[in-house]
């Protein structure tokens, strides 16, 4: 299995976890990063919120050395802001800085931001363009398809990128309009893997080892970008790395390891969060890791209403016993 190399950062397999808001905080990063993800993709972060100096935005930034390297995101729409707040935290421990052209949230995009920028090629160039001269790191853009199916330009804004001088592209094979229903098409990843020279990471639908290699394979692209499938579900990490290494997938996780794994999820969450958002947060976790499983649906009720820790990791020790 090949190494990935983005700009002067080198990883060790082109597996990597995408950013997603509200999912991919330090806790889960760290847990996808052991599990072989061999690069971790921050929440994206607003430029003007750093520029404001937002309490709320510094935690976000925040870096564990464990999990380097990582990819910090920002979000935006002014040039000059992002090139201005890209330089102002270039000194943070991040490796590679990506821009956000693929949030499909309305209060996002109806502020020009997000995907909105794939409706504007010329200020895409303008933003990045200023964010590769403002910092020495890497600079790399997640886009989509295109914004909807009357406007697919992924091809048009990979080239813009590459001629400004950005490092990889990812590209996720869903327009904006589609959010994240229907299929992704792969096919949009493997035209903009012939138009560019930068590597591309192909992201869309890829929730197991064998379809990680099917998008590779099928569009030639060379890293991969896995999301929602890792909620809940770090190990994919670890099955797609063996997978793509020697054709073999490790067994699934017993009750035992699944529970040990959460267990840490949540000590980690109390940590860096504290125990009144740290449990709420772990509500949504709990309920994807318990997908499937049997009484995962009254079990979910329950965790609802849980506020203390102690009640929390109780619950985790009921519905994951060891097995017999």
């Amino acid at each position: 299995m090949k190494k990935l190399q983005i700009g002067n950062v080198t990883l060790d397999n082109p597996i990597i976890l995408a950013p997603m808001a509200g999912v991919s905080d330090l806790p889960f990063r760290l847990l996808c990063r052991e599990m072989g993800a061999a690069l971790v993709c921050m929440e994206m972060v607003s430029a003007k919120a750093i520029y404001y100096n937002n309490k709320n935005t510094d935690s976000l930034m925040e870096i564990h050395p464990d999990e380097v390297p990582a990819s910090l995101q920002l979000f935006g729409s002014d040039p000059q802001i992002l090139a201005e707040m890209a330089k102002r935290i270039e000194e943070r421990p991040f490796s590679i800085l990506d821009l956000n052209m693929g949030c499909p949230v309305p209060k996002v995009v109806n502020n020009g931001e997000g995907s909105a920028l794939m409706k504007d090629p010329k200020l895409a160039e303008q933003i990045l363009t200023a964010l590769v001269r403002a910092i020495d790191k890497p600079v790399t853009v997640k886009i989509r398809k295109g914004f909807d199916d009357d406007h697919v330009n992924a091809v048009e804004i990979a080239k813009i990128a590459e001629a400004c001088g950005v490092a990889a592209v990812a590209v996720h094979g869903r327009t904006r309009a589609q959010y994240y229903s229907g299929q992704a098409d792969w096919d949009i990843i493997a035209q903009v893997k012939d138009a560019v020279k930068i590597p591309v990471i192909g992201n869309g639908d890829v929730d197991s080892p064998e379809k990680a290699k099917a998008i590779m394979d099928q569009t030639g692209c060379d890293g991969v970008m896995i999301g929602r499938a890792a909620e809940g579900n770090p190990w994919i990490f670890r099955e797609v790395v063996s997978y793509l290494t020697d054709g073999t997938i490790p067994a699934r996780p017993t009750n035992r390891e699944k529970r040990e794994l959460i267990l840490r999820h949540a000590a980690l969450q109390l940590e860096y969060k504290g125990e009144y958002t740290g449990v709420r947060e772990m509500r949504k976790h709990l309920s994807w890791y318990t997908v499937g499983m049997p009484h995962s649906a009254h079990f979910r009720q329950t965790i609802n209403t849980m506020e203390k820790m102690d009640e929390l990791i109780r619950g985790v020790y009921d519905i994951f016993p060891d097995e017999e």
